[in-house]
C-alpha cells in the first residue's frame, strides 16, 4: 500500500520523522515524499526534504499530512485546500498530525467527525473546522478513514494506533519494542 506524506514548507520535523520511524516498518507500506509543486521543503527547524510533485493521488492509498506553522497560511489558500479534498477523497485512510488536522477540516471532509489536534492551538483549529468534533482530551482521534493527531509524540502514538488496527497489535509491539517506544494503548490518554 503506498503512503503519501504531504509536505509543505514549515512543517514541523518530527510530525514527519516520528510516523516515517514506525510506518517505514511495516512491509506492505511504500512512503512517498511529495508536494503539490515538488521540489525541496523546508521544516521549521531547517530540515530539507525532496519531495516529488503529486498530480492526482492513487487510490486505495494513505495519505499523511504533518502540521507546523506553515498550516497557519496554508488553511487560507483555497487552491492548496480544493486539491487537498481531492486527494482526502481519493484516500483509503487519511492521517494527520497536530495542526494538519486544520487543513483537512478545511476540506470540510471532518465535519460532523471526531478528531483532535495541538492544543495549545486548539482555539484557532477549532475555527478551521466548526462542524468538527474536536476531542479537547485525547492523543489521537479515529473517525471513519480518518486519524487525527495531537502533534509531536502524539503522531508517534497514533501511527502505531494505525498500525495496530490495520496491520495487527504483534507488529505494531514489535515495532515499538524494536524502537525502544513505549506504545500507548489508549487514544484517550493525551500528552
Amino acid at each position: 500500500m503506498d503512503l503519501f506524506y504531504l509536505i509543505f514548507d514549515d512543517y514541523e520535523t518530527l510530525d514527519l520523522m516520528g510516523p516515517v520511524e514506525f510506518l517505514a516498518r511495516v512491509p506492505e507500506i511504500n512512503i512517498n515524499y511529495v508536494s503539490f509543486d515538488g521540489g525541496m521543503k523546508r521544516s521549521k527547524q531547517g530540515f530539507l526534504i525532496k519531495t516529488k510533485k503529486l498530480n492526482k493521488m492513487p487510490k486505495e492509498s494513505i495519505l499523511l499530512l504533518p502540521g507546523g506553522q506553515g498550516t497557519r497560511a496554508l488553511v487560507n489558500d483555497s487552491e492548496f485546500i480544493l486539491r487537498l479534498k481531492e486527494c482526502v477523497l481519493a484516500s483509503k485512510f487519511c492521517l494527520s498530525v497536530c495542526t494538519g488536522s486544520a487543513l483537512i477540516a478545511r476540506t470540510g471532509e471532518l465535519n460532523g467527525l471526531k478528531a483532535t489536534s495541538n492544543k495549545r492551538s486548539l482555539e484557532w483549529i477549532k475555527s478551521c473546522g466548526e462542524a468538527v468534533k474536536w476531542q479537547e482530551r485525547a492523543s489521537w482521534a479515529k473517525d471513519n478513514k480518518f486519524y487525527t493527531a495531537s502533534g509531536v509524540a502524539a503522531g508517534m502514538d497514533m501511527a502505531l494506533g494505525f498500525i495496530s488496527d490495520h496491520f495487527g497489535k504483534e507488529l505494531a509491539q514489535s515495532i515499538a519494542n524494536k524502537t525502544k517506544y513505549n506504545l500507548q494503548k489508549s487514544a484517550k490518554k493525551d500528552r
